[in-house]
């Protein structure tokens, strides 16, 4: 994904002043291999839905936003089954800042092999700390960010939501580590991913992401393996049809009562005079 507005390399050369820079590290993500200068241009591919990837029946919930109205620092970005560019397939996204000039997320799903205490070598409170690094995205990853969930207000720190922060000034981030923060409330990222606000308005237009309200637990989920597949399953209810329901008649009747309940909540929305209602919910 390209960053084309030129603009936007102001603002972000902005944004990255004072920030961390660390060694080249030629960093394995599950087999995936990620050059540590990977800044050059690079565009998202979605697979056709009628693809034989892709061809498979269902019922789809909507549960989550395609509203790029709802596109802003704080956002949850949960890439389609369809987004097929390596770079960003499967991946959960935390935008950390969202302004007309551009925009920049971090991924949150994709665990290194790396342990903080070799990408922070010089922090003396970074010895021994085995939690692992995690790659925020394909540009500029001598770059170094931090997500931290804190109780009190951080001055210095960007705030994104609720008790997240961004840390990526380096007095800040020594004043951190030295608390040696717990894991489940302190993430370190290098690089990023950046969009121009109009360029990641048409992914989400065309299909590429859907739109969550971030929240902590997220953010900062124990078991970023399995994060994707919790999110995407948020959005879709996959039932088979065919002869599993033919010999499964309360199979039918359940897909029968889904069905039901989406049709008439669709004509209960579009009876509405206009008036904007939250995406339907199911459980279990």
């Amino acid at each position: 994904m390209s960053l084309r507005n030129g603009c936007f390399f102001t603002m972000l050369a902005t944004i990255v002043a004072g920030f961390i820079a660390i060694g080249s590290l030629n960093v394995p993500v599950k087999g995936l291999y990620v050059p540590a200068h990977n800044s050059g241009p690079h565009d998202f591919v979605l697979v056709p839905i009628g693809s034989k990837a892709e061809n498979r029946p269902r019922v789809f919930l909507p549960v989550q936003s395609k509203d790029v109205k709802d596109l802003r620092a704080g956002s949850l970005l949960v890439a389609s089954r369809n987004l097929a560019d390596p770079n960003f397939a499967q991946t959960v996204i935390l935008l950390v800042h969202y302004d007309p000039e551009g925009v920049v997320g971090l991924i949150l799903n994709r665990c290194t092999d790396v342990p903080l205490s070799r990408v922070l070598e010089g922090f003396k409170a970074a010895e021994g700390r085995s939690d692992p690094a995690y790659l925020g995205g394909p540009l500029q990853t001598t770059v170094l960010f931090a997500l931290l969930q804190s109780a009190a207000k951080l001055d210095e720190a960007e705030h994104i939501f609720g008790s997240v922060y961004l840390i990526s000034k380096k007095a800040l981030f020594e004043q951190i580590i030295s608390t040696r923060p717990d894991r489940s409330v302190f993430h370190v990222y290098f690089g990023y991913a950046g969009w121009s606000p109009d360029q990641l308005r048409t992914e989400v237009q065309l299909g590429a992401w859907f739109i969550f309200k971030a929240d902590a637990k997220t953010v900062f989920d124990a078991d970023p393996d399995s994060l994707w597949r919790q999110m995407i399953k948020k959005t879709e209810l996959e039932l088979a049809r065919g002869k599993a329901l033919d010999a499964d008649p309360s199979a039918l009747a359940y897909t029968n009562f889904l069905d039901a309940i989406i049709a008439s909540a669709a004509t209960t929305r579009s009876s509405t005079n206009g008036t904007k209602r939250r995406s339907w919910i199911f459980f279990g």
